[in-house]
């Protein structure tokens, strides 16, 4: 009976504690009990079995040999998909330390590498003008080992198929990092939301739901907000699927509502909270450049308000906007406004301030700042970026968004010295909220963000790579998946 109130608690299904007298150690995905360390007389036997079996078997004598092994795989099969090729180099390279202690991981990681289900499919649909538009539509159930699939939506210009296999193969690490039962998927369209009518968006909503319909619902998969796709998105989404289904809700919450739309924002704050308190430092009067002005960054900025903080900046495709002595509260909700009109540009917050200057220093990252939050597009954080912010005294970067930063930009972070929140760690605050349930208090999800933080903590220091917090999410992410994947079998 301990034990099994134990392990509901690692898992992460309640926040409930164990009364004193009946405290145990805690089991780790690091202990006997977990398969890390167990099983090492094996390690000999897997080290003698052929990795990949093509044209003469290829076995593999080091964990870093075997990490290169398995990036050269995805190369060969996807070598058009850059992002995704950049995702499997960085994501080896730090489970190269699993696949030296144990190599029977390798073979699990070789699995992982490809998706259950990956589906694309045509988004017909009719403008204001009455002509008929075309879009690709995706949805990529990558891993199911956990629990039922659940992942974001994103639409934009720049979304294909190398990207969201790229984020659904992240998201596995992300989910399986929170210790809940939950696989990874991840969805969208090469649809730029910006320049549409609200007409034509829930339109596209429509028939983008028409066909994802046949794969998604409580229980099996649910698709959350994500780049380009808001409460509105989702509430056209939800619309056209409770017409065609007749089961909506799942334990009495309607399938695709959002009840805490600021759910990622928050919990990028609480963990870059949880990153200074361990340095003995705080937010409070650190000045912070947000960029980006979508709804993570909007509540990111306002979240750190609360901790005593001072955003600086906004940008959108327009530039950027940049208040000296910070953003307000009044002035967030100027921001505010002027975002929630769709397709709606920065350059207007210059009409409600006097104090804000645009696009002055002609660029972002000229500005001087203690912490950067990158809640923008993709690979925005390039290694210049890293070593412009490095160099005018920024002393962290935390991701706001998927991905923001580059992996050469990764390295110069670490070589410099920054505090790095990454991706995979930063944003799994609507997967947090999801499984707290909408009645949850901001204590309570502080309180899952800090126990997050501390398992990824432990397990870089585990496997010699002491704050490095990108190394121990995937570490941590991986060992809970993979360890489900093991009792599946071939599947």
């Amino acid at each position: 009976m301990r034990m099994a109130l134990q392990t509901f608690a690692i898992r992460g299904c309640s926040t409930r504690t164990l009364p004193a007298a009946e405290e145990q150690p805690k089991v780790t995905l690091l202990s006997r009990n977990q398969n890390v360390h167990s099983n090492m007389q094996l390690s000999k036997s897997w080290r003698n079995k052929p990795l990949f079996r093509r044209q003469g078997d290829v076995r593999f004598r080091t964990g870093l040999e075997a990490a290169n092994l398995l990036v050269e795989e995805a190369k060969r099969r996807d070598s058009h998909e850059t992002q995704f090729i950049d995702s499997v180099t960085s994501t080896m390279n730090c489970l190269s330390p699993i696949f030296e202690r144990n190599p029977r991981y390798a073979f699990v990681a070789k699995q992982l590498m490809e998706p259950e289900r990956f589906l694309q499919f045509r988004v017909p649909w009719l403008d204001d003008t009455g002509v008929i538009r075309m879009n690709r539509g995706y949805r990529i159930q990558y891993n199911s080992a956990l629990g039922p699939y659940q992942g974001s939506l994103h639409f934009g210009s720049h979304i294909n198929s190398g990207s969201i296999k790229s984020l659904g193969f992240d998201t596995v690490f992300s989910n399986g990092l929170t210790g809940y039962s939950i696989g990874a998927s991840v969805g969208g369209s090469d649809i730029n939301p910006f320049d549409k009518s609200e007409a034509e968006i829930q339109r596209f909503c429509q028939s983008y739901m028409t066909e994802l319909v046949k794969y998604v619902g409580p229980d099996v998969d649910l698709p959350t907000m994500g780049m380009g796709v808001g409460q509105k998105e989702l509430g056209y989404m939800y619309g056209q699927y409770k017409r065609i289904n007749i089961k909506s809700s799942s334990g009495g919450n309607p399938f695709l509502s959002s009840s805490a739309p600021n759910a990622s924002g928050v919990g990028v704050v609480h963990f870059a909270n949880e990153m200074l308190k361990d340095k003995g430092d705080s937010l409070k009067g650190k000045r912070c450049l947000v960029i980006g002005a979508g709804k993570v960054a909007r509540s990111v900025a306002s979240k750190l308000l609360e901790f005593g903080a001072i955003p600086l900046t906004f940008s959108d495709a327009s530039g950027h906007v940049y208040e000296p002595d910070g953003f307000d509260e009044a002035k967030l909700n100027t921001i505010d406004k002027i975002k929630e009109e769709r397709g709606a540009l920065l350059g207007r917050y210059i009409i409600a301030s006097t104090t804000a200057m645009f696009n002055d220093p002609e660029q972002l990252l000229d500005i001087p700042c203690d912490l950067c939050f990158p809640c923008a597009a993709m690979n925005s954080i390039t290694k210049e970026a890293a070593i412009q912010l490095a160099d005018n005294g920024c002393k962290g970067i935390i991701e706001g968004g998927y991905s923001t930063v580059t992996n050469e930009a990764r390295k110069v972070v670490k070589k410099r010295g920054l505090m790095y929140g990454p991706h995979t760690l930063t944003m799994t605050g609507c997967a947090v909220h999801h499984v707290l349930g909408p009645h949850a208090s901001d204590e309570q999800f502080a309180k899952e963000i800090a126990r997050i933080y501390k398992d990824t903590k432990n397990t870089a220091q585990e496997f010699h790579a002491r704050g490095d917090l990108y190394t121990g999410a995937t570490i941590s992410g991986f060992l809970r998946v993979a360890n489900a994947m093991l009792s599946h079998g071939a599947v």
